[in-house]
């Protein structure tokens, strides 16, 4: 049935029971969705009054922080939980059930235990010692956040956990992890280093962090949205055949889905149960005949909107997909699951219930990068207006920047308005990183009130954000000079869009991964001894998360070839330690290459979507090619051309002067 007309139908209990998880989904940070479409979850027409009023006890509920407790206090009552369950440590990953990059409010363990609020790491708490892992993106921003009282900062690459764990966790100990919260193959990973210490790795059927964390927020309650062919360019019943036929090939009766995007993208829903990206939080399983059930809390789906799913398509309340799991192995079916994404508690759910398990890659995450030609068009459009507010925002940083009044917090709000202006815009794609100065050389710096700088004259201001429209999703980082910049930032810039360029023109055959290309972004840098300690490029979705996989351009092994369709970012960096940033980011679409000949073997190139100047003031042309210049002209006539229309008339003067040929 639909909702209620009116919210006073409900019962005080259950109209808590929701407001409590509106509080808890995105609404006021990097929300996707519209403006207060939470009140289709209680009732289908609200009067204004009663929608303020119920906004105003939503935002005391999302600002209630009611944190008490200091990080020595909090690790401490954590220590006495984790001693009254006799465990000689715990595990605390930055994760949730699905293993996403931006997680609830409910499941942010970490940073309510350790305040590091990055996208990527896990803490490892002993009796009397306790670490926190990262990656190299956030060693800077660890420092900063995490009290080195409390906790050793280690490289999550360098200095793995598992080698802490070996060096530090009591020979025939009790290791405790959440096995919702770990992968299949993550646990393993820990099982092999507690067999070597002859300890014991025990999953804990709850959470220890949640008993002590006495204000933990709800699970997030957003409503489910259709996304038709319009935008999707296909249906559903199209995109579930050929997982099915995939399924079928492997003799696999069933795939057990955990991944969010990939369930968004096969059934073409949408929702904003967390931050930045647009989805619900399900569980899902798709069986061989094309019928997928999806497992999520059905408060979040409107009677109007289940009309709209296309038949074959059932969603069923979250706490019936253990038991779902249960009837699967009940029917000693073959079914399949990714170790790498899906959590260990599934696995132990399938082996118990009899089930034969296919450990295999999740089969939505290759088709869903190959954008069709209808998402293709979308992502372009996309991008055409946000180069168009990034444009703006560009020509008003030129104007303004000068003056030492603006600050990295201003400087963020004025360019999220920008392209707010746009009607097909749902939130932001992620956090902002508006990084002046020293900060800039944070790669994953997320500006604080505590850490705002000044954007001031003689310094470089990295930039790095995007959006999410309903025909797309953008990402776009550059780097700006404020005043006259120094040979060594121009030196340096030049050689990172060297890189750049090089990656943007790379021609290459079938088969190509992204690792095959990474060196070509770094030569530039390689050639006076200089890196940078991130990847070159990640995948991203359609209106789905601004990093998706399985391609990718980095160091990092990877076996996944570019393929047409799929679209990724090409954005090397340097950056020089309480110094400054630089980093040069644009979108890219792999497609045929020009130099294809019939029966010959195929190459694919890249078509480089987004469209904003890149600074002419930071570019030491004597370190450019014929060739980069020519690139570099030639992408700058296209913004130009392209987005010149769309802007004022003052905007259009600085773009002309911006683009400019070299």
């Amino acid at each position: 049935m639909d909702r209620p007309t009116n919210p006073t139908s409900l019962s005080p209990d259950a109209l808590d029971s929701l407001l409590s998880g509106i509080a808890a989904a995105p609404w006021s940070d990097g929300r996707v969705g519209a403006a207060d479409s939470w009140a289709a979850l209680i009732a289908d027409d609200i009067d204004p009054k009663r929608i303020a009023e119920l906004r105003a006890r939503i935002t005391a509920q999302a600002d209630d922080a009611g944190a008490t407790l200091s990080p020595a206090e909090r690790l401490a009552a954590l220590r006495a939980e984790l001693a009254r369950r006799q465990l000689d440590g715990f595990i605390v990953p930055l994760a949730d059930e699905h293993q996403g990059e931006y997680v609830p409010k409910r499941a942010r363990r970490l940073a309510w235990l350790t305040g590091f609020t990055g996208s990527a790491g896990l803490a490892v708490i002993l009796a009397r010692k306790a670490a926190v892992f990262v990656d190299g993106r956030y060693t800077l921003q660890a420092a900063n956040e995490v009290d080195p009282s409390l906790y050793e900062i280690r490289h999550l690459v360098d200095e793995p956990a598992t080698d802490w764990i070996a060096a530090n966790l009591p020979e025939g100990g009790r290791l405790g992890y959440d096995p919702w919260l770990h992968t299949a193959d993550g646990a393993q990973r820990l099982r092999n280093v507690c067999q070597k210490k002859k300890a014991e790795l025990s999953a804990q059927p709850a959470n220890p962090v949640d008993a002590v964390w006495s204000d933990q927020p709800a699970p997030p309650l957003s409503p489910i949205e259709s996304y038709g062919p319009d935008f999707a360019g296909t249906t559903s019943a199209d995109k579930r055949a050929v997982i099915a036929k995939l399924l079928a090939k492997d003799n696999q009766d069933a795939v057990v889905l955990t991944a969010p995007d990939s369930i968004a993208w096969l059934a073409n829903i949408r929702g904003a149960d967390v931050p930045y990206t647009p989805f619900v939080l399900a569980f899902a399983i798709l069986r061989k005949d094309a019928s997928l059930d999806i497992f999520t809390d059905r408060r979040k789906l409107r009677a109007s909107v289940e009309r709209q799913l296309e038949p074959g398509i059932r969603v069923l309340e979250r706490s019936g997909f253990e038991q779902a799991l249960d009837a699967l192995g009940a029917e000693k079916l073959a079914v399949r699951a990714d170790p790498a994404g899906a959590a260990d508690a599934i696995f132990a759910r399938l082996d118990n219930a009899g089930a034969k398990i296919a450990r295999a890659e999740d089969p939505c995450q290759g088709p869903k990068a190959k954008k069709n030609d209808v998402e293709l068009e979308g992502m372009r459009a996309a991008h055409v207006r946000d180069g168009a507010a990034l444009s703006k925002f560009l020509a008003w940083l030129a104007k303004e920047g000068p003056s030492g009044k603006l600050t990295e917090i201003s400087a963020a709000d004025k360019l999220e308005a920008f392209r707010r202006e746009n009607d097909l815009i749902q939130g932001l794609s992620f956090p902002t990183i508006s990084g002046a100065g020293p900060n800039g050389a944070i790669v994953h710096y997320r500006v604080s009130e505590a850490s705002n700088r000044k954007i001031e004259t003689g310094t470089l201001y990295l930039v790095d954000s995007g959006a999410q429209y309903l025909d797309g999703t953008t990402d776009v980082t550059r780097t700006i000079a404020i005043g006259t910049p120094t040979d060594d930032m121009k030196d340096r810039f030049t050689r990172v869009l060297r890189g750049h360029i090089a990656l943007a023109m790379a021609v290459f055959p079938a088969g190509t991964s992204g690792g095959q290309l990474d060196g070509l972004a770094r030569s530039a840098l390689w050639q006076v001894g200089l890196d940078y300690d991130h990847g070159t490029g990640h995948g991203v979705g359609s209106f789905l998360s601004v990093h998706e996989g399985p391609q990718r351009i980095s160091k990092v092994p990877n076996r996944v070839a570019l393929e047409p369709g799929m679209v990724v970012s090409n954005e090397p960096g340097y950056y020089e330690t309480d110094a400054f940033g630089i980093r040069i980011e644009n979108l890219v679409a792999v497609r045929p290459a020009p130099v294809n000949k019939p029966g010959g073997k195929t190459f694919y190139c890249f078509e480089t979507i987004t469209l904003a100047p890149i600074d002419l003031n930071l570019v030491d042309g004597s370190l450019l090619s014929r060739f980069d210049i020519e690139w570099l002209n030639a992408y700058h006539a296209q913004v130009r051309e392209t987005v010149g229309p769309l802007v004022d008339a003052e905007t259009q003067a600085w773009l002309a002067h911006a683009t400019r040929p070299i």
